[in-house]
């Protein structure tokens, strides 16, 4: 079997590309979501419960890591995945645990169907060459997919979803800018994580930062599939 329970994890990078246009239903349907979501990995990190293992959880499971493991072994070589597309998320914060290649064109195509073989973004963990290595892929969804909808698509009961949460970028800056500050309020990583602190830090609050994530390490040990590395 090549599935594992996952362990929940710290915060790590945010993907603006893929959240999905709000709607009223949506908006109701996130919230929903978020309600029955588990925050168990800090302040600003939320993500999905475990759920009872249903019948085919498994084979499900196993036959997207097949498919991923046939469709992205190309990308081993990180120049063949920057030619069809794939950039670097954030590149101005160096020494990351794992880098995030994406493309934009996958994400937008995520908010309205899954393709195993179409991942939002690419994983590859820095070597001590300096070279990167590929260990998996992160796929996402719109941010207002209820559990069951996140189900459909990767079962709860083998791997565990994410959203960035309840984050506070410095004033005037962009994402970007929010993952590099070192001033220790501001960030996935800073001390404020409420509406009421960030305005009167004069930052720009965010519920959330994207849609749903997940990641399929499918390049690693078979007991880290699952696992969400950061």
């Amino acid at each position: 079997m090549r599935h594992l329970i996952p362990t929940a994890s710290a915060v790590v990078l945010v993907l603006t590309a893929a959240a999905g246009p709000a709607t009223a239903q949506g908006s109701a349907q996130h919230d929903m979501a978020m309600m029955e979501a588990t925050d168990v990995a800090g302040k600003h990190l939320t993500v999905t419960p475990h759920w009872p293992v249903q019948p085919g959880d498994s084979a499900r499971a196993d036959s997207i890591v097949e498919v991923n493991e046939a469709a992205l072994a190309k990308y081993g070589d990180v120049a063949v995945a920057e030619a069809d597309g794939f950039k670097m998320f954030a590149p101005k914060v160096k020494k990351q645990k794992v880098y995030h290649y994406t493309r934009r064109m996958n994400a937008i195509k995520a908010r309205w169907t899954f393709d195993a073989t179409a991942p939002t973004s690419l994983l590859y963990a820095p070597q001590p060459d300096g070279t990167v290595r590929l260990i998996g892929a992160m796929y996402t969804t719109p941010p207002n997919f209820t559990l069951a909808q996140l189900d459909a698509r990767i079962p709860l009961s083998i791997a565990q979803w994410h959203q960035h949460t309840s984050i506070c970028l410095p004033p005037g800056a962009d994402v970007e800018a929010g993952l590099t500050t070192r001033d220790p309020r501001f960030g996935p990583r800073g001390s404020i994580s409420t509406e009421e602190a960030c305005r009167a830090a004069g930052g720009t609050f965010k519920t959330r930062m994207a849609g749903w994530m997940v990641h399929v390490n499918m390049f690693e040990a078979p007991d880290q599939v699952w696992e969400h590395k950061h």
